[in-house]
């Protein structure tokens, strides 16, 4: 059984590039099970409570800490339960939109999707395969002023998912992504 977590982070819900390219890959891989995130309901944002409930050790934490990291814990779980992850990121202002990066802080959580070993970080999420749907209307994927898809790179690697393919859309033009979604 293959099972496909698909992130949507635009704030668009129609006319959205990245979404319905993420939409096309899922109808080009057709996986057994597709578990949707939507980010136009956000996920909230770190806090003073969540840090120190992570920090405390799961068998010790009280009922309290335990409800401020219910929804961070539903989250690792989708991201443990996929073979493969398809994100769609728009490019707002050179980087991602804000919550893409509030998903990104809930699911880096130490002992579960990464541990700090002998020679630094080392992801936990092996074997798994991401897909980037990735669009800009005016910074072009991949170029210097394109900080999301470093980004969104390096923290898939922090967790452990290191087989990334990028579908590019620089300047709404979705011809050569079509053609990437195509070849997968």
């Amino acid at each position: 059984m293959t099972q496909t977590l698909v992130i949507h982070s635009t704030a668009r819900t129609e006319n959205s590039v990245t979404r319905d390219l993420a939409h096309q890959v899922i109808d080009k891989l057709r996986p057994t099970q597709t578990v949707t995130r939507d980010l136009i309901t956000p996920v909230s944002q770190i806090n003073e409570d969540w840090v120190n409930a992570n920090f405390t050790p799961a068998e010790d934490r009280t009922e309290t800490q335990k409800t401020d990291l219910a929804l961070s814990d539903t989250l690792v779980a989708e991201l443990q339960a996929a073979d493969t992850i398809v994100i769609g990121v728009p490019i707002y202002n050179f980087g991602i939109t804000a919550s893409l990066k509030a998903w990104i802080d809930q699911i880096c959580r130490a002992r579960l999707t990464f541990k700090y070993g002998d020679n630094g970080p080392e992801g936990l999420l092996t074997g798994k395969r991401a897909i980037l749907t990735v669009a800009s209307g005016g910074v072009a994927v991949g170029s210097e002023m394109d900080f999301a898809t470093p980004y969104i790179r390096q923290v898939l690697a922090f967790v452990g998912i290191t087989d990334v393919t990028v579908i590019a859309a620089s300047g709404g033009k979705t011809d050569g992504a079509l053609e990437q979604i195509a070849a997968l």
